[in-house]
């Protein structure tokens, strides 16, 4: 059980972690070289809007598979495992933050068609998304290397 619970918690993080990536460092980039914002802003709501599944379904599961692991270990587990849930946790509340906040209203000025007011909110998303990739790279080096 503790191989499954192990393969499920590296596979949603592979996806949460590779799904920031890829839309910060080469989706992004893309749209905003190639469409205006008319065009732009629904797309990335669209893509986001699917992506955000994705992300709750991968916290449902590192939770799922990730406080078991850690139970087992109890007491004997090595400092960087009290990190990367540390960190973990961490990441989960700057994604709460995204879509309660700058996500929400990068939607309402979609609608509104306010383009500017909605490139103001994909750069606040964007930062955070940075800033939680950053957390993910801190967290996976914690796991492996503080024993």
């Amino acid at each position: 059980m503790h191989n499954l619970f192990l393969f499920l918690h590296v596979a949603a993080a592979i996806f949460w972690m590779g799904g920031m990536a890829f839309m910060v460092l080469a989706l992004r980039p893309a749209l905003h070289a190639q469409l205006q914002p008319p065009q732009r802003l629904p797309l990335v709501v669209a893509v986001m809007a699917r992506f955000f599944v994705v992300v709750a379904v991968s916290i449902v599961v590192l939770l799922a598979t990730g406080v078991p692991m850690l139970l087992e270990v109890g007491a004997h587990a090595p400092p960087g495992f009290h990190a990367m849930a540390g960190l973990g946790v961490l990441m989960m509340l700057v994604f709460g933050h995204v879509v309660a906040a700058p996500w929400r209203r990068l939607k309402q000025a979609v609608a509104a068609q306010n383009w500017p007011e909605g490139g103001k909110r994909v750069q606040q998303i964007v930062v955070l998304v940075k800033f939680n990739l950053g957390l993910g790279w801190l967290a996976i080096a914690a796991v492996m290397l503080w024993r």
